[in-house]
């Protein structure tokens, strides 16, 4: 039996990135603290720094997502890594290899950190599992469970405009059931030690006995919305949906679609947020998604200095040490 893996090194230092649950705060404020120092990398003539010169890093999806596997290669780029984009449908495995077979002769290849994304929960934990130690790996989305630096770029994304975490209310409003993002995001915003998170979802859509993840439950927008300073809206995942979870499309966006009028419920400076892919007219009306109190596109950029400072500090560019 495989035994329990660590995302730490024996000193302390961050190794692997698979899950935001059992890092402690001092953790995420680094880094964040490190992505605040990349944002300016961004913006000059010459977009690279040298942390990663030299490293091979490995993008590897088994799940397709061109935005996050776009931002992970440009942020392994301007850390002057060698980036290799692997695409899944000409991987081995399509040919009866496993995942770990496949994971293996990459690693043979003197491959320094594989990006990983998968449908199946545990994935990245158990390509982790079986890796030397120098191998780090960053969990770029695994099943059901976690999406832990998607959940960084938006609390990184929420500090550039609210820096005073302890005062903020937060809701999360959609498919928290099938949400790896909701998770992720759950944990680190109680980690940083918010006011409160709700979660708004119909109870179809929410998980059993959804209080132990550290949230408020609510069913209807306009209570669920009162006062609330950050509304970070959750793509309705129909193609995991078994069974029909609402009664049609257009019922979801007029009970749970974020409209205007709706967000007049919240904060008057309320900050709205989405990971994406956006469905418009479904989860959240155009005229919010590109209004004035959107920051989805400040999502995409951050998202960059966000994976730059993780890869960064799991390959020793940049120290952080675990909390006793």
């Amino acid at each position: 039996m495989t035994a329990p893996i660590s995302q730490f090194n024996d000193d302390g230092t961050l190794h692997h990135f698979l899950t935001i649950e059992g890092l402690g705060r001092e953790t995420l404020i680094q880094i964040l603290d490190t992505a605040e120092s990349f944002i300016d990398v961004g913006h000059r003539e010459i977009k690279k720094v040298p942390l990663l010169r030299g490293k091979t890093v490995v993008n590897l999806f088994f799940e397709s997502s061109t935005r996050t596997r776009t931002t992970f290669e440009i942020a392994a780029k301007r850390l002057s890594a060698d980036v290799i984009n692997l695409n899944p449908l000409r991987l081995s495995t399509s040919k009866g290899e496993t995942v770990l077979d496949t994971v293996k002769n990459l690693e043979a290849m003197h491959t320094d950190l594989f990006v990983v994304r998968h449908s199946y929960s545990g994935a990245a934990l158990l390509i982790a599992q079986h890796m030397p130690q120098h191998v780090s790996i960053v969990n770029a989305g695994d099943g059901r469970h976690a999406h832990p630096t998607q959940a960084m770029l938006d609390v990184f994304t929420i500090r550039q405009h609210r820096p005073d975490f302890q005062n903020l209310r937060v809701a999360i409003v959609g498919d928290i059931l099938h949400s790896r993002v909701a998770r992720s995001q759950i944990h680190a915003l109680n980690t940083l030690g918010v006011a409160e998170v709700r979660v708004i979802a119909p109870k179809t859509l929410l998980p059993t006995e959804v209080e132990r993840l550290g949230v408020r439950p609510y069913h209807d927008m306009q209570q669920g919305l009162q006062d609330i300073d950050v509304v970070i809206m959750l793509r309705l995942q129909l193609e995991r949906m078994q069974g029909s979870l609402i009664a049609s499309e257009q019922e979801y966006f007029n009970l749970y679609g974020l409209t205007n009028d709706k967000l007049a419920h919240a904060a008057e400076d309320v900050l709205v947020m989405h990971p994406g892919p956006i469905n418009r007219g479904l989860e959240i009306d155009s005229d919010v998604a590109d209004g004035p109190h959107s920051l989805i596109l400040s999502q995409v950029t951050n998202g960059i200095a966000v994976r730059m400072s993780i890869m960064a500090i799991v390959m020793g560019g940049q120290s952080t040490r675990r909390e006793d």
